[in-house]
């Protein structure tokens, strides 16, 4: 799309532009709150239960998932003076993702392999950053905590799978 017929269309035809695809990079759980993350390769998610075994996984909740971007986590690290990323079990979200702007999900529907959920809001970072990525970390993760989702159609998410804007299909 070149500039020109950018000017042309109005907001809501531009936020319907997401021609990139993302990818999930690492996916984890916690069975009780505060406890570490358990790493998955694949994980079966439902309306009823979101992810299968997960704490947040209540029926109807606006958090069921929590999602960051891998490109967050080395922001996080460049922030606090690291030379490598930091690790996903101490970020304590669910699912990374790499390639897309988890952002331009605000209040839309997204697919990760065959399991569609909606963006319920941005994920803050909590004080338990202090301790486990230490002093600073906090602020570091200020505007790069990622975003909660709650589950609209189940199925299974695998590692690789594709993470893309929804677009639903035309009904006949």
């Amino acid at each position: 799309m070149n500039h020109k017929s950018a000017e042309v269309l109005g907001m809501k035809q531009i936020m319907n532009v997401l021609p990139q695809t993302g990818q999930v990079t690492w996916m984890g759980i916690r069975t009780q709150r505060k406890s570490p993350l358990t790493t998955l390769s694949e994980v079966a998610v439902s309306i009823e239960d979101g992810l299968a075994g997960d704490h947040y996984g209540r029926q109807g909740g606006n958090r069921q998932v929590t999602l960051i971007q891998a490109e967050h986590l080395e922001a996080v690290a460049g922030f606090l003076g690291r030379a490598q990323p930091i690790d996903p079990m101490l970020a304590r979200r669910n699912i990374v993702v790499r390639g897309i702007n988890l952002l331009a999900f605000a209040n839309r529907q997204f697919t990760i392999g065959e399991v569609v959920l909606e963006m319920t809001g941005i994920c803050h970072p909590c004080t338990r950053f202090e301790q486990t990525l230490g002093p600073g970390a906090y602020n570091a993760m200020r505007g790069h905590g990622g975003i909660t989702a709650k589950v609209i159609t189940g199925g299974t998410i695998r590692l690789g799978d594709l993470v893309a804007l929804h677009i639903e299909s035309p009904t006949t």
